[in-house]
């Protein structure tokens, strides 16, 4: 019934488009052979009409997309109660048995095509990068309508661990290339992804290894924002600090050095960065591989989950074998047709046990994922959606993270 409502609507809309622009013609016609004080008030109220019946149009359009949209929600959660949090946004709550376990399953699906005033957006903890906070501070005052916990991070720093980037600037970089997924203005993506950067100096090129991260190896050149904090981290007997601003190297040490605000810190094995010294020219580059230069954000976790609509999963190059056992867990996924799947599974309480990796991985089929991530989880899982906060895990503290990945009203 709503559905043959809503077509009704559109083909009304579309037919006073239609007349719309006969009788706009007509004036047009008539327009001509006005005098020039008429004929400049014509254009005008010609220019009015035309905005009005976009508008018109365009609203028509977003109520037949959102019936037929919610039609099919419908039919794909027949015995589920369906939220509507937001139009374009919805919740569903469902218990699942896989392998005899019950299992309790959050779902929210976003449809941006129906509701452009909607965005997708990863936001950190504070303005702090080394910090941790609930995800209900975390969207404080931020008109979410739906929220999950994000990257991999250090327990005792908060410190995100991966690739991480907001409004085009790299927060921080990739580890062991493992799985990201990117929102551009019109979708998503998703990719294992690498660093590339340099420091160039008089024809000599010094391979930088990644941004904003912990040294994983004593070897790596590592390059510091002033996201990363104030200095650059302390390290090893061995290691080199140089300061650098506007392509000149402003200071140089064998530790810690103040990071210049719109500049960089350079640390690496003093035998890599021994030949630059204070004073001298140098070219800084790098960027994540491959340059995701349309995706505004990106989030990563691992392992894949989904790839080209069929299960893929490689904890072994990802380095993460040590997960793939049954815990609670976040996920996150879009549909052929971009719709963004968001998914918490709760574990290690009374009626949930959790899912493995294997198992999650078919979860995201079943709900129709034709590319899919794992994100941070165990006692991390966490999901806001329409005011209500699902925790994870039977824990009575809420769940401290690093950064969340938010969907939210424009603001």
């Amino acid at each position: 019934m709503y559905l043959q409502a809503e077509q009704k609507i559109f083909c009304f809309g579309e037919i006073a488009y239609k007349l719309g622009l006969l009788i706009m013609a007509t004036a047009i016609f008539y327009t001509l052979s006005m005098p020039l004080g008429n004929a400049s008030e014509t254009i005008n109220v010609i220019k009015g009409y035309i905005q009005e019946n976009t508008i018109l149009k365009e609203h028509s359009n977003a109520l037949f997309l959102r019936e037929k949209w919610m039609k099919e929600i419908k039919e794909k959660y027949p015995q589920y109660k369906i939220n509507e949090i937001s139009q374009g946004v919805i919740y569903v709550g469902m218990v699942k048995y896989i392998n005899s376990r019950r299992v309790k399953v959050n779902v929210a699906e976003i449809n941006r095509e129906i509701n452009s005033n909607i965005e997708v957006i990863p936001m950190n903890a504070s303005v702090k990068m080394h910090s941790r906070a609930s995800i209900n501070k975390i969207i404080k005052d931020k008109q979410a309508l739906v929220a999950i916990n994000g990257t991999y991070f250090k327990p005792n720093t908060g410190t995100p661990l991966g690739t991480l980037v907001i409004n085009n600037e790299i927060i921080s970089g990739p580890i062991y290339k493992r799985a990201a997924f990117g929102i551009t203005k019109t979708g998503y993506k998703t990719e294992r992804l690498g660093f590339f950067g340099s420091i160039i100096k008089g024809g000599k090129k010094i391979s930088i290894d990644n941004i904003n991260q912990p040294r994983m190896l004593f070897s790596n050149v590592l390059i510091y924002t002033n996201k990363w904090g104030v200095k650059s981290p302390i390290t090893k007997p061995g290691s080199k600090h140089i300061s650098i601003k506007n392509g000149k190297v402003i200071a140089e040490s064998d530790n810690s050095l103040i990071i210049p605000n719109g500049g960089y810190v350079i640390s690496g094995p003093k035998d890599k960065l021994e030949e630059i010294k204070t004073g001298d020219k140098v070219e800084i580059n790098y960027s994540l591989t491959p340059n995701w230069e349309d995706a505004q954000h990106i989030i990563s976790g691992g392992p894949y989950l989904m790839k080209n609509g069929e299960i893929f999963i490689d904890t072994v190059n990802e380095k993460l074998t040590s997960i793939a056992g049954r815990n609670p867990r976040t996920a996150i996924g879009y549909t052929k047709d971009n719709i963004l799947i968001i998914v918490t599974i709760d574990g290690r309480k009374e009626g949930s046990s959790g899912v493995t990796i294997t198992e999650l991985a078919k979860i995201m089929k079943d709900l129709g994922c034709y590319e899919a991530i794992n994100l941070d989880g165990g006692s991390s899982t966490v999901m806001y959606a329409g005011g209500y906060t699902y925790k994870g895990t039977s824990s009575n503290y809420p769940a401290m993270v690093s950064n969340a990945l938010v969907v939210r009203t424009k603001v």
